[in-house]
């Protein structure tokens, strides 16, 4: 029987690990868990759009998140909140979307551009949701929340990428405008000064060059509030919208609305439906979006878990892998020269909203310990998938589901999401590598809708390895709330010359920043003692993302 390479590597390490890793018998008896980092086996380069990020016209993301306008006391660039700003652009953000979500396809972006006082005010997608809102959502009379009033358009939106240095990714509205809108759109965005209409109504309204958009998804959860459409309709919209539109010297990327979860039928009727017209079609496509989001169970909010609730969430979360797996298996029927990509443009952990957030902020929490444990995992699912993905937006930036912020009135708090995307930057760019983690798993056990156990497990340790010159980026989850995990670590291939960490960690399975207390949960660093002939053990953190920074030779 063949032995497939990685269950080589895990038998070998584990009933050899003296004779791979370390010279003496009692260097490898001192640790449970390994990992192996084979330096010359490249997957392929991190896209820094892995690192991307999501802005809709939802409960608080745009205003008071990230629209403050430009009167307010609070400090701002241009009526764009100054504080989020500043914090977002030191972690160098990938592609950011916009302007949804479900919101994108009833929005006609002609209404969030000009004068503000002229720009027409329009029922909100989210103004009768019912889905995890609070009660006090529901009975929200007025704001933007129900009726949105467009002051935040596509030129803010612009100005704010280019505040913080990131691509700009535009959603178009299939739903309910046609081709003719978008084609207009790309127009307004993308056309040089003074050359065509729309080109010079937005040196009119205070941008003369163009902005430059490269990605524009076509349509959003197009199976869904994006227009219920079957797989094959869809296709035959996609088609409709790319069809010959003029780049103004931009390369286009076009993102197509991809499935839900694991519904791998809707992948594979669109692309039987898209290439009916030949194999040309797929050149059409850049990225064909994933959307997964991993629930609590019952009416959880963020911070209201028992430990098998913890362990629990992991597992949901950790089921991107297979998305991912099983997506690109199906999406290599039709691609066989493997162009088009992943772009896993919604993700995240959905909660409850919080009970002391403001009523309009809708699902919006302060992520604890757990939500940086799921950032963690999730970025290095996407980079050990780097030949299969490139780009990954959470959902979304500020004050909702899974957010790097939570921002209200004059306070701006980095939540523990941030931290993790601020421990993870040394990837960006780099080269991932194939890593092989070996460790004890830990059980626990799941409870249904009648208090029936099951038990069940997850890995103890894992994560993703990359390099960039002499400098190898190891970055872990210990998911085990109260062990911490010994490991021996390899670079097959290399000897490691000095090693430091940064550690995101707490003996509080709950901590969180708020308001009140913005830095209570903050990764810390860590000195890390290289051994004789380059030899690493280091002691994961119980509950811990860690990043260790390896120098070789």
């Amino acid at each position: 029987m063949k032995l497939e390479r990685r269950e080589f590597l895990k038998t070998s390490l584990l009933a050899g690990a003296a004779a791979v890793i370390a010279p003496k018998a009692a260097f490898s008896q001192a640790a449970e868990s390994k990992i192996e980092i084979l330096i010359n086996e490249p997957i392929g380069t991190i896209n820094p759009d892995i690192y991307g990020h999501f802005v809709e016209h939802l409960g608080g993301v745009v205003y008071d998140g990230l629209w403050v306008g430009e009167n307010s006391k609070i400090r701002n660039y241009n009526g764009i909140r100054a504080d989020l700003v500043d914090s977002l652009k030191k972690i160098k953000p990938g592609v950011i979307r916009y302007p949804g979500g479900c919101f994108a396809d009833q929005y006609d972006w002609r209404d969030g551009i000009g004068a503000r006082e002229k720009r027409p005010t329009r029922v909100n997608f989210w103004a009768d949701t019912t889905y995890k809102a609070p009660e006090n959502y529901k009975k929200l009379e007025g704001g933007p929340q129900k009726y949105e009033s467009n002051y935040f358009g596509t030129d803010e939106f612009a100005r704010f990428c280019k505040l913080v240095g990131a691509p700009v990714y535009l959603a178009a509205n299939v739903r309910t405008r046609d081709a003719r809108v978008f084609q207009e759109w790309l127009d307004y965005c993308n056309a040089p000064a003074g050359t065509t209409t729309w080109a010079k109504e937005r040196e009119k309204n205070g941008f003369r060059e163009p902005h430059k958009v490269e990605y524009w998804g076509i349509g959003n959860e197009s199976w869904g509030c994006g227009g219920d459409f079957l797989p094959e309709e869809y296709a035959v919209e996609f088609r409709k919208f790319t069809a010959w539109n003029p780049t103004y010297g931009v390369k286009l990327k076009f993102i197509g609305a991809g499935p839900n979860g694991g519904d791998v039928n809707w992948t594979r009727r669109f692309f039987q439906k898209l290439t009916e017209k030949g194999s040309g079609q797929l050149n059409k496509l850049y990225g064909w979006a994933l959307h997964y989001y991993s629930g609590s169970t019952g009416k959880q909010i963020a911070n209201d878990f028992d430990v098998n609730d913890w362990y629990d969430l992991i597992q949901r979360s950790d089921r991107m892998e297979s998305l991912i797996e099983d997506h690109w298996q199906v999406m290599g029927e039709f691609d066989r020269e493997r162009k088009i990509k992943l772009s896993v443009d919604e993700w995240g952990a959905w909660h409850w909203q919080d009970p002391d957030m403001p009523d309009g902020f809708l699902y919006a929490y302060a992520s604890t310990l757990r939500d940086a444990l799921i950032t963690g995992l999730n970025l290095d699912t996407f980079q050990r998938h780097a030949d299969k993905v490139n780009m990954a937006n959470p959902a979304q930036l500020v004050n909702t589901i899974h957010s790097l912020y939570i921002a209200h009135e004059d306070k701006t708090v980095e939540t523990p999401n941030y931290h993790v995307f601020e421990m993870y930057m040394p990837h960006s760019g780099a080269t991932a590598l194939r890593t092989e983690f070996i460790s004890p798993k830990v059980a626990f056990s799941r409870f249904d809708a009648q208090k029936k156990e099951t038990k069940a497990s997850i890995w103890g340790l894992n994560g993703s390895a990359s390099i960039n010159g002499k400098t190898v980026t190891l970055t872990a989850v210990n998911p085990d709330h109260a062990n911490a995990r010994e490991t021996e670590i390899n670079l097959n291939g290399a000897k490691i010359v000095s090693a430091s960490a940064r550690v995101l960690s707490s003996t509080n399975l709950k901590a969180r920043n708020t308001f009140a207390q913005p830095n209570a949960l903050v990764p810390r660093n860590e000195s890390v003692t290289v051994g004789a002939g380059g030899k690493l053990v280091y002691k994961f953190a119980p509950a811990s993302v860690t990043r260790l920074t390896l120098q070789i030779a």
